[in-house]
């Protein structure tokens, strides 16, 4: 063959394939996303109906859009910044109050997070890289989980993954205004994520901080001027809402899950530091810490039982991408690989501090911890993945010649991994088992033979090995897609089997593991689609059974208002003549959700989420009744949390005495009801109704 004959370029037609093949790859994972997360949207109800039924009340005055109100009279607030739920009333708006509205928006947003995934590690280690990241970002279960949910992680993620991109633009600027441009945006969208989910945003910041400084260019003092411009930015991006709320000169909600009603607290509490070290009495719901949602608080939380079949089948490729970095950067400084042979290091220290450190934070928080959380780490995962392969590629084309035993070892313990985790649940398609061992057993045979004749093994090798790493988590991803079809919406979601390969999760806290001083028996947490157990909402209770707290099943917490409650709305719009406000409802916000999302007429709960926050105060109560603005309240637990407040110095202590004291009892012969129906159990069920007519 001649030299010229060597050298001619392709035909059109392969030089053609080679510009549309990333092109229809990426099209491919990104209707993949879309199926994924928007299967039968219109099946899933309205999600969590906590936040839906803030959708709704936002929607109905400005103060309420601004603040994130829960009720329609705007009392109190849900117990995180309202960015993440704007998106969500302007569909409401456009479409509708239907669940699919609700949720169209988590869709959008979970399939831009994995485009600009896809485009911000491509700008660090090529095509190749990219579409291996937004391929794992896509198959993660937990990440089609929450993004079929209207819970604010998803609009977190999108945030974060566009910081990224953003920052990455600016270190590949160096120097110069756009530099600085680029880095204030990715500070700003950072803030923007602070207004969704509040310091949750910011466990990301010391991975784009420590990796600006060693991968931007110029001199030192250029690099930390524009670190410390960005941080300015931030502040006031994240901030500017705390403020707005501090410094606001009419009425707003009280601020849901604070003990003072202001957002700093909430910020610094439970929203906080209480999320870190424990929720020291505030407000807010659900718990966590040792043996509470997520399981037990320490260093192997992300590989327990209920944690790692959402997030951790690819956390050992990650770690060999970590070591293979590191051993590649030693190299590299040495003189043993030449220039253009390594990835460059900021992308390595922003994915990797970005995984390492929400890994450290979710395992070892004692507060409040639930395993959507975790959906924060996918994005590193999949970047680091997609590296590694390029790092190796690279490696070997430099002579290092153990790169195909270290993609090989990667396959290996990747796969052992996802057996482990299957085989904790071997009534649960166990069958995943063999296809992992298979495909991983080729794929290490072919990467160990490439080692010897590299050329078309390798590249076959790691195809394969692609394959056996992506079958389980992919086909907990499907199974996810397509099981929650009917099942309605989850407050707490979560891909994967239930507990015991069939039955409902349940899930334990121990007895003081709620905050707001309440104390109780365990909480059983039950995935939607299981039975419920013996004693769980409405079922006869096994002798001695402590109280139950149902989160999730079909409607998600508020679900459709049963006839008995229905009766006691109508009683109580029909009697309470031109009060503003026509029922308050005890009990917290679980109690109420199902009034707020299935009449038009002013109803509002008392006490935030769970009950305990000081909304309305006795003060306000009673100010309500002197001016007609209240007459009847609805009483008597709502099934939700029984005898929570029983230590009488608390909010919800004083607001019960209050209308025990100063209310009568309606008899439920009144509305249409009986006694034995006033006292039934449940989301949507009725309490005991009191008219506090001259109550004041």
């Amino acid at each position: 063959m001649s030299p010229q004959q060597t050298a001619a370029p392709p035909p059109a037609g392969e030089r053609a394939r080679r510009a549309w093949a990333p092109r229809a790859a990426l099209g491919a994972i990104l209707l993949l996303a879309t199926a994924l997360y928007g299967w039968a949207l219109g099946s899933l109800g309205r999600g969590n109906d906590y936040y839906s039924a803030a959708v709704k009340s936002m929607g109905l005055s400005w103060t309420n859009f601004l603040f994130g109100a829960f009720d329609p009279a705007g009392v109190v607030t849900v117990d995180k910044p309202p960015a993440g739920l704007w998106p969500q009333v302007i569909a409401a708006k456009v479409f509708g109050l239907h669940g699919w509205a609700l949720l169209l928006p988590q869709v959008a947003e979970g399939v831009l997070a994995v485009l600009v995934l896809h485009r911000t590690v491509r700008r660090w280690a090529g095509e190749r890289a990219a579409l291996i990241a937004a391929l794992v970002l896509t198959l993660t279960p937990i990440t089609v989980a929450i993004t079929r949910s209207n819970n604010l992680d998803t609009p977190l993620l999108l945030l974060l993954v566009c910081a990224a991109y953003a920052f990455t633009r600016a270190v590949q600027a160096a120097t110069g205004r756009a530099a600085t441009w680029w880095l204030c945006g990715a500070a700003f969208l950072i803030g923007c994520g602070f207004v969704t989910k509040m310091l949750a945003a910011w466990i990301v910041l010391p991975a784009f901080a420590l990796a600006w400084l060693a991968g931007a260019g110029g001199p030192w003092l250029g690099r930390v001027w524009r670190l410390l411009a960005a941080g300015a930015v931030l502040a006031v991006s994240s901030l500017w809402w705390v403020v707005l709320v501090a410094l606001w000169p009419g009425d707003r909600p009280y601020i849901g899950g604070s003990t003072d009603g202001g957002a700093w607290d909430l910020v610094i509490g439970y929203n906080g530091l209480g999320r870190i070290f424990g929720q020291g009495g505030g407000r807010g719901g659900g718990g966590g810490g040792p043996g509470g949602f997520g399981g037990e608080t320490g260093p192997l939380r992300m590989f327990n039982d209920l944690v790692a079949g959402q997030i951790s089948w690819l956390l050992p490729v990650s770690a060999v991408a970590i070591v293979v970095a590191v051993v590649l950067a030693v190299l590299r400084r040495r003189g043993r690989l030449p220039a253009g042979s390594t990835l460059p290091a900021h992308g390595w220290v922003l994915w990797s501090l970005w995984l390492l450190v929400c890994a450290a934070v979710f395992s070892m928080q004692e507060g409040i911890f639930h395993e959507y959380y975790t959906t924060q780490m996918a994005p590193a995962i999949g970047a680091l993945c997609g590296g590694l392969v390029t790092a190796l590629v690279r490696a070997h084309r430099a002579g290092i010649r153990w790169a195909p035993w270290a993609g090989a070892f990667a396959v290996a313990v990747t796969a052992g991994w996802a057996v482990v985790v299957i085989r904790r649940v071997p009534d649960w398609h166990g069958w995943l088992v063999w296809p992992v061992l298979g495909l991983g057993a080729v794929a290490v045979a072919l990467l160990v033979a490439g080692f010897w004749r590299p050329g078309r093994l390798l590249r076959v090798g790691a195809v394969v090995g692609l394959a056996a790493v992506l079958t389980a988590p992919g086909t907990w991803s499907v199974l996810e897609s397509a099981s929650s079809e009917g099942a309605g919406g989850a407050a707490i979601p979560t891909a994967g089997p239930s507990e015991g390969g069939g039955g409902p999760v349940i899930r334990r806290l121990p007895g003081n593991g709620v905050p707001g001083g309440m104390r109780q028996g365990p909480v059983r947490v039950i995935r939607p689609g299981g039975p419920a157990p013996q004693g769980a909402n409405g079922g006869a209770p096994q002798p001695g059974a402590p109280p139950r707290i149902r989160v999730g099943g079909p409607g998600g917490d508020g679900g459709a208002l049963s006839a008995e409650s229905r009766r006691i709305l109508d009683y109580a719009v029909r009697n309470s003549g031109s009060a503003r406000i026509k029922l308050a409802v005890e009990g917290g916000a679980r109690g109420v959700s199902s009034f707020i999302l299935n009449t038009d007429h002013t109803v509002i709960g008392m006490g935030g989420f769970s009950g305990g926050d000081d909304a309305p105060s006795v003060r306000q109560l009673r100010q309500w009744v002197a001016d007609g603005e209240l007459r009847y309240v609805l009483g008597g637990g709502m099934g939700v949390m029984r005898g929570p407040f029983d230590d009488g110095d608390n909010p919800a202590a004083q607001r019960s005495a209050w209308i025990r004291q100063n209310c009568k009892q309606v008899p439920a012969s009144a509305y249409g009801g009986t006694a034995a129906q006033s006292d039934a159990d449940g989301p949507g069920g009725a309490g005991t109704l009191y008219d506090c007519r001259g109550g004041a």
